[in-house]
């Protein structure tokens, strides 16, 4: 904040020291006018005579305009000095010093300012100190930041220049008022084209194994192209059979997801009647674009072929988007509530955002939340090619999903469910529950450019970026990992890649994960949330698959080859979704559960 009085005008010119007056905006010399060095006269007075023979002299109290120390200088009436405006009204320059930093003990938010306070047009400058460094700009990575000992040795040398240095401790929390709760991830679950479990899709992840596909099915023969990510079981025959055949795919898949992640954080695998849970305080929130498009598809060509007595009645319970959510709901005995959230590939993202706020403030205290999809069919892999979206790379030479690569070429569809079991902190704590980390915050934007192709400027994308790191009270310096959207098209890594410089820099470690399973649209944010949750409790980056060589003009430094080490300082990792029609979800995951 700067100290800095309001100025009549501005407009330096030549007067005598006879005709200055208090409040003047005084400097003594052409060099001080040169280089910006003022003084407001505070009081003017005649100094007193030793003998008849000595020279009368006004004695000047002088004082910085943007605050300081006082200082007297005695000139003689005539002498040339140069004045810039009048009437300042000293009352408001404060009188202050600056603070010795060599006595002071450092805490991170507490803040270092500096001030030429002899330069009425001068700006303040902020140093704020977080992991134990100083920073210019919590907002951005593209400086190297300050230790103590730099920052005292900086501050000295500007104090000799007349700056005024200025510590402000960091703010005290008030104990009054209600704040929302914070909310960690205390269960994860996963079922992806890598396998069955969470335990396959990290040992996939970090030995660099993919799980696309061809597609050897009758109904795919003919088709522009015939790979997917597929899950290499049929998730009916890990479900009871007779509720098996009464969800659709995406059912099953969310179903098998919700309950790893629900075993995994502790609870019964009966639901909430075995679990000392309340039912009506426990929730679903599941991403989904269309669940499972081959009941609709299935049904459509029974109605052709055998009229309306082909279709069973549960077509239509089958063939909602939201089957999915009210499965998981069925299956555990939850109660609270059971939400879908569809906004094209940043649904399962944004149904793990809504879950966060739904904790927050009170409404519930656990939720599963994440995403799944079953979309592996012949229409919507044609409507995808159609479209000049999907991959034409050769299975034989790799994943043909290349996210960030320079020979990317498209995207591979997949398939998948994952699930974190969200839960209010107070609330893990009492039942000592193993805690991955923190669910911090996020943020949503929207485009508003195109139906389907992303905005080329990134804008959008670097809105839900910024929200999100607010929302979880982060910033751009705390941030140590993202995991990317990155489909592997050129024109949506290119946008995502230039959201991401323009919010983080070019300095935090990338990585994307659809090199291994494809993009399991509604259900992608849900398992690269799982994926990014594992990367910061076992504290590795896994890499990103299909990117032997990163495509240069996108400036990111993506891990590629083998698993990268967290780095140090920084808590924050980021899970970033972006959709058709200009959907941008954005998740903030805090690292640990003891910050």
């Amino acid at each position: 904040m700067r100290h800095s009085p309001e100025l009549p005008y501005f407009r330096p010119h030549l007067v005598t020291a006879g005709e200055v007056a208090p409040g003047d905006l005084l400097a003594l010399s052409d060099a001080d006018v040169a280089t910006d060095r003022w003084f407001v006269v505070l009081h003017a007075e005649p100094e007193s005579r030793a003998s008849s023979e000595s020279r009368a002299e006004i004695r000047f109290t002088l004082r910085p305009p943007l605050g300081g120390t006082d200082h007297d200088e005695l000139l003689p009436p005539d002498a040339p000095v140069t004045v810039a405006c009048r009437r300042l009204d000293v009352d408001r320059i404060p009188r202050v010093t600056s603070t010795d930093l060599t006595t002071v003990t450092f805490r991170d938010g507490d803040r270092i300012t500096t001030l030429r306070v002899v330069d009425p047009r001068a700006t303040e400058e902020s140093y704020v100190r977080r992991w134990s460094r100083w920073y210019r700009d919590l907002e951005s990575q593209s400086e190297q930041p300050l230790t103590d000992d730099e920052l005292t040795a900086q501050a000295e040398q500007a104090a000799a220049e007349g700056h005024l240095i200025r510590h402000h401790p960091r703010p005290r929390r008030s104990a009054g008022g209600v704040a929302p709760r914070r909310v960690v991830v205390t269960g994860l679950g996963a079922i992806t084209p890598l396998g069955v479990g969470v335990p396959e899709l990290w040992r996939g992840l970090l030995e660099g194994r993919h799980g696309i596909r061809e597609l050897t099915g009758a109904e795919f023969a003919g088709l522009p192209v015939q790979v997917a990510g597929t899950v290499p079981v049929d998730p009916a025959g890990l479900l009871e059979r007779t509720r098996a055949r009464r969800m659709n795919r995406a059912a099953q898949l969310a179903v098998v997801a919700a309950r790893e992640a629900w075993t995994d954080a502790g609870f019964a695998p009966a639901g909430t009647a075995g679990s000392d849970l309340d039912p009506e305080r426990t929730g679903v929130s599941a991403g989904a674009i269309l669940g499972d498009a081959s009941v609709l598809v299935e049904g459509d060509r029974r109605l052709r072929e055998k009229g309306p007595r082909g279709i069973g009645p549960l077509t239509l319970p089958m063939t909602v988007s939201s089957q999915a959510a009210s499965q998981v709901s069925l299956a555990l005995g939850i109660t609270g509530e059971a939400r879908t959230v569809s906004s094209a590939c940043a649904s399962g993202t944004e149904a793990i955002g809504q879950a966060v706020d739904r904790i927050r403030y009170g409404h519930v205290d656990v939720v599963l939340a994440g995403g799944a999809e079953a979309v592996v069919t012949p229409a919507i892999l044609a409507g995808f090619a159609a479209m000049r979206t999907l991959s034409r790379l050769a299975l034989a030479d790799g994943t043909p999903s290349r996210p960030f690569a320079a020979d990317r070429d498209g995207f591979v569809v997949g398939e998948g469910a994952g699930f974190l079991l969200l839960e209010a902190e107070e609330h893990a704590r009492a039942r000592g529950a193993r805690i991955y980390c923190e669910a911090a915050g996020w943020g949503l934007s929207a485009d508003a450019y195109h139906e389907a192709a992303p905005d080329p400027s990134g804008t959008g994308l670097a809105l839900a970026l910024r929200r999100a790191l607010r929302d979880a009270g982060a910033h751009a310096v705390d941030v140590v990992h993202v995991n990317a959207h990155a489909t592997g098209t050129p024109a949506g890594d290119r946008a995502e890649a230039d959201a991401l410089r323009t919010v983080l820099g070019g300095r935090v470690p990338v990585t994307a994960l659809k090199g291994h399973f494809g993009h399991l649209q509604g259900a992608a944010g849900g398992v690269e949330a799982v994926a990014t949750a594992l990367t910061l409790h076992h504290g590795l980056i896994p890499p990103t698959l299909g990117c032997e060589e990163p495509d240069a003009e996108l400036e990111l430094d993506v891990v590629t080859k083998g698993p990268r080490a967290l780095p140090s300082p920084g808590d924050v990792a980021l899970s970033n979704s972006f959709g058709f029609g200009g959907h941008n979800a954005v998740l903030a995951l805090r690292r640990g559960g003891d910050q």
